[in-house]
Formats: C-alpha cells, structure tokens, sequence
C-alpha cells in the first residue's frame, strides 16, 4: 500500500465484473460524466459510510439494552408505523 498526505491507495486492485455489469457501469458513468473507477470509489465509499453508521446505531441499540432501555412491541410497532408513514 503506498500513501500521500491527502489519499491512501492500494498499489493496484482489481474488480471483475460481467460484461454485463461492466457495460452498465461504464454507461452509467457517462451519464455522470465521470469514469468508471470513479463510480466504483464513490459507490464504495458510500457505502461503508452507510455501515459505518449502521455500526454505531447497533452499538448505541446494545448500549441501551444494557442500560434496561428497552421498549415493548407494541411502541416498536408504532415508532415503524409513523416512520413509514412520514
């Protein structure tokens, strides 16, 4: 792994898609006027941002449970009710 001040990259990695997927990625790029190693970088990173996240909300929902901070069903239910429709 080599290393600069403002990135961190693999040396060298590569990604085998179908050529299927692969034409679809490449088309979608276009359309976004960036290349295809772009997509893949910000499609990645998004989503370990996402998981990251999810992470700390499960931590945070084991905290709680430690803690006896639990609800019942019933309010779990309600809570999704007026998540879904919000």
């Amino acid at each position: 792994m080599t290393s600069s001040p403002q990135t961190s990259r693999l040396a060298s990695m590569e990604v085998n898609f179908t050529p299927h997927t692969e034409a679809q990625l490449k088309e979608f790029a276009a359309r976004k006027g960036k290349d295809a190693a772009q997509v893949v970088e910000e499609t990645v990173s998004g989503m370990l941002e996402r998981q990251a996240r999810f992470m700390e909300g499960v931590q945070r929902g084991i905290a709680a449970a430690d803690r006896g901070d639990l609800m019942d069903h019933e309010e779990v239910v309600s809570r999704i009710d007026r998540l879904i429709e919000s």
